[in-house]
């Protein structure tokens, strides 16, 4: 399947917004069953949260670097300014016009 004008506009869009959201917000809070997946898949030992209750697991914090949203500001400009430099497809193949 080759990609279309609407397809990288999609594309490009969606990075940029992306980005735009990862700009906004400092830290993302995991929920207790994400946490716990995370903590599994990266052989975490120390997910249990320490007091009264150590069998709880704690919610995990992610940090993004500042960077990131920056960067796919940039590769969505990119893309969405690509579709728009593109021709539009009109729905036809070569092989329909012979």
């Amino acid at each position: 399947m080759q990609l279309k004008r609407n397809h990288f506009l999609l594309v490009g869009l969606l990075l940029f917004f992306l980005g735009i959201q990862f700009r906004l917000v400092q830290s993302f809070t995991l929920s207790e069953r994400s946490s716990r997946f995370i903590a599994a898949q990266m052989g975490e030992g120390g997910a249990t949260r320490p007091g009264p209750w150590p069998t709880v697991a704690s919610r995990k914090v992610v940090q993004p670097p500042r960077w990131l949203g920056l960067a796919l500001m940039s590769v969505g400009a990119v893309v969405t300014l690509k579709s728009l430099s593109m021709a539009p497809s009109s729905g036809k193949s070569a092989a329909d016009e012979g």
